[in-house]
């Protein structure tokens, strides 16, 4: 921010507070949604965190804040359409280790590819100083996130 900004005052920072989290969840909600052809969000959800490594149901099931039978459903489906293996915990047979296929590598390359291409379209309808503004929006929507 230059140092010429004005200073917002609480209503203007609550409408702004507002506005910004509307508007990020709404472009969050739809570039999600345009692009479930394949792999449905709450699934696609599950596929980007095995990404990072196998888990387990439980684990996957805290981090997505999601009940276990939520979880084993959707597991399930992940399973059967070969996307996600479930192997035996060689440490506690009782527990299934979940990791990503080649299958479902693909899956997320092709759900993130087709998430931009919809974001890039719309991108391609702003001038240039709006995609420029757009860069340095983008820079503190990080900074935010990253508090």
């Amino acid at each position: 921010m230059s140092a010429s900004a004005p200073t917002l005052t609480r209503a203007q920072k609550d409408r702004l507070t507002s506005d910004l989290r509307m508007a990020c969840m709404r472009i969050s909600r739809r570039a999600r949604f345009e692009s479930t052809a394949d792999v449905a969000p709450h699934q696609f959800s599950i596929l980007a965190r095995l990404e990072d490594g196998p888990s387990t149901p439980k684990e996957l099931a805290d981090i997505e804040r999601v009940s276990a039978p939520s979880m084993t459903r959707t597991v399930a489906g992940l399973v059967d359409r070969g996307l996600v293996d479930r192997a035996d915990d060689p440490q506690d047979g009782r527990q299934v280790i979940l990791s990503l296929t080649a299958d479902g590598r693909r899956a997320i390359k092709e759900t993130r590819r087709r998430r931009d291409l919809w974001l890039a379209t719309r991108l391609e309808h702003l001038t240039d100083a709006e995609r420029a503004l757009l860069v340095e929006a983008t820079a503190l929507l990080e900074r935010v996130a990253a508090e």
